[in-house]
Parts: C-alpha cells; sequence; structure tokens
C-alpha cells in the first residue's frame, strides 16, 4: 500500500468505519469520509486534519445512487484517484419473518446491499487503473443465517455472493478484494438495530464489554488490505463457527438458535412457546 494511498470509507461517522478512518489516516494515507451524519463528519475532519488536506467529507446517504456517484466524483476532484474503497455502512435487524413488515427488509437491502453495489460500481474505474482494493464489512451472517435476523443475513449473503464474483471477474486484473468478518464489535449498530416496525430497538440485547473495539477491527483491517487478504475473520468464535458448519451444518443450527435464544428480550422466546 503507498503511504499517500486515497481511502473511501463508507458509514464513517461512528464505529467501524470512524476507527477505519482514524487508522488509516494515522499511516498517512488521504481519507475520504462518507456518512449521512454530516456534523459527525465535520468533527472527524477538525480531528483528524482541520485544514482538509488529507481528508474529505462528503454527506452521503448510499441507498441514493445518485449520493453514491457523487461520492465518487468529489474524491475524483480532490485527489485525483481512488486506491481502497471500504464499504462499511450498514444497519441490523431483530424480528421473526412473521412479524417483520416488508419495508424493513428491503431498508436493510437498500442500505447494506445496494450501496456497497452502487459505490463498487461507480469506483471500479478508478480502482482498477491504481489496482486498488475493495472491502467489504461482513459478518458471520454472510456464511450462516442467523434466527431474527433473516433480512441482515440475506444482505450478508448478497455481499459475499457479489464480492467473490467480483474477485473471480477480476483475477487477472490486479483488483483485490477483501470481505471481512469481524465478529461481535462494540458499537451502537444494535443500539440502532430495527424492530419487526422498522422502529429503533434503543438497547443492545448483548454485553458489548465482551466484544471486540472499532479500533482492534481498523488495526487489522488494514493490515488484511496491505497483505492484499481474500478473507479476515477475526474472532475464533467466528472462526471455530465457519469451519463447523461446513463439517455439521444441522449441529451448528442448534447451537446458533440456541444462542439467539439466550439473547435478552430473544423474540424467539415467545414463538416456541406459541
Amino acid at each position: 500500500m503507498k503511504p499517500d494511498a486515497v481511502v473511501v470509507i463508507t458509514g464513517a461517522s461512528s464505529g467501524i468505519g470512524l476507527a477505519c478512518a482514524r487508522e488509516f489516516f494515522r499511516f498517512g494515507c488521504r481519507v475520504v469520509v462518507a456518512a449521512r451524519n454530516l456534523p459527525a463528519l465535520e468533527e472527524l475532519k477538525k480531528e483528524l486534519d482541520p485544514q482538509g488536506v488529507r481528508v474529505l467529507i462528503c454527506q452521503t446517504d448510499v441507498t441514493k445512487e445518485a449520493d453514491c456517484q457523487r461520492l465518487i466524483d468529489a474524491t475524483i476532484s480532490q485527489f485525483g484517484g481512488i486506491d481502497i474503497l471500504i464499504n462499511n455502512a450498514g444497519i441490523t435487524m431483530r424480528a421473526l419473518l412473521k412479524d417483520v413488515d416488508l419495508d424493513v427488509l428491503k431498508q436493510l437491502m437498500d442500505v447494506n446491499f445496494w450501496g456497497m453495489v452502487y459505490c463498487t460500481k461507480f469506483a471500479m474505474p478508478y480502482l482498477l487503473a491504481s489496482k486498488g482494493s475493495v472491502v467489504g464489512m461482513s459478518s458471520v451472517a454472510g456464511y450462516k443465517g442467523l434466527p431474527t435476523r433473516s433480512g441482515y443475513s440475506a444482505t450478508k449473503f448478497a455481499m459475499e455472493g457479489f464480492l467473490e464474483t467480483l474477485r473471480i471477474e477480476s483475477m487477472r486484473t490486479g483488483l483485490h478484494v477483501l470481505i471481512a468478518r469481524p465478529g461481535f464489535v462494540a458499537t451502537n449498530i444494535r443500539n440502532t438495530m430495527l424492530s419487526a416496525n422498522g422502529t429503533e430497538q434503543g438497547e443492545s440485547h448483548k454485553d458489548e464489554a465482551k466484544s471486540m473495539s472499532p479500533s482492534e477491527v481498523a488495526q487489522q483491517l488494514f493490515i488484511a488490505v496491505e497483505k492484499r487478504k481474500s478473507y479476515m475473520i477475526l474472532s475464533s468464535t467466528a472462526l471455530l463457527s465457519f469451519w463447523l458448519n461446513k463439517f455439521f451444518p444441522a449441529w451448528v443450527d442448534r447451537l446458533v438458535f440456541q444462542h439467539v435464544l439466550k439473547e435478552k428480550d430473544s423474540p424467539l422466546k415467545n414463538f416456541i412457546a406459541e
């Protein structure tokens, strides 16, 4: 990775995206940070680079194709190219399929999948020119269906299929494609997860103290990009479940069911009682 690489990060106003902006900037990269929360982006710019020499902020709603095009255009106008695209913007949900509104599933697909597709598509000419990297922030839910997360799992399965296809298509071009599966991370994504009717649940159902920090994920992601890895699985639990699922999928189904059943206020509890 060249020291002044241009890195575009979506969902950069908090959590993993924010930590990635700090980490890549720390190593000399020029950073383009995108999110809907403009005040948070402005605070990040003040923190990292008040003069705006190496940091560009771009208010972006990744569900809007025009916003994603504008993000890429602004990056090229400011820095002349793109070396790394980190598709990090994402939301989650927790509800049984029988209860969830279809609009919730569509919203997750618009943010988690189509937002990634738009940004990747528009950035492709520049990434191919630089032989750069495309990163997709996936999850355990990208290879194992998680109960009460039907929409979230669907988006991550779709993301992984899209990026694996892109990797194979581009294998003779020099383009690098990384699928990152960080496991449970202490971010606000679970506080803002959507309920069956689309409202935010407002409270995490997990003990965040036991989760990996966003800065740890960002450090490992930087290394994975630098080494041009195809996959990044950080959690030992996630890695174990990945391999067990290949050989004992039915057993892992039961383990996953029991794990989600034990969550605070798990929707599964009422479902099995019916």
